[in-house]
């Protein structure tokens, strides 16, 4: 279903994005976060998972779920991109990611770590607590 939602996404954004030349694609994230990517030499491609974006500066994968909205811009500012609770950076909030942070709590190594995702109950500490938060996200599917 997001598949087909992302397919007519982008047909409209290039109906609309004829009338008017924009230099830059920007994705939000479904944590609020933008990514911005130059026009030039655009190229889209997805997959059920991913969808690819390669231009004259290279090639970025994002996952579908994370894509919440995606427009044509002039304006190249971009937001941080941190997801909460990805504390091993590969894209995806897991139980490697709970496992990571519990090893680091054990044993104070940050090698690897994101400590900024690692503060997955956003009070500026990480703590057990954050892994607490975590693991109940991962068995429920949601935050609380």
């Amino acid at each position: 279903m997001k598949k087909t939602i992302i397919t007519m996404l982008i047909a409209l954004v290039a109906i609309v994005a004829s009338a008017e030349t924009y230099n830059y694609l920007k994705f939000t994230k479904t944590d609020n976060s933008t990514v911005t990517y130059s026009v030039e030499g655009l190229k889209l491609t997805y997959d059920n998972t991913n969808v690819t974006i390669t231009n004259v500066e290279g090639t970025a994968t994002l996952p579908l779920a994370q894509v919440r909205d995606m427009e044509f811009t002039n304006d190249p500012s971009t937001t941080p991109s941190v997801l909460g609770g990805d504390v091993n950076n590969d894209g995806v909030i897991s139980i490697a990611d709970a496992t990571a942070l519990i090893d680091y709590l054990l044993g104070g190594d940050a090698t690897g770590i994101n400590l900024d995702a690692a503060d997955f109950n956003g009070d500026g500490e990480v703590t057990i607590s954050d892994a607490t938060a975590l693991i109940d996200y991962l068995l429920s599917g949601s935050e609380g």
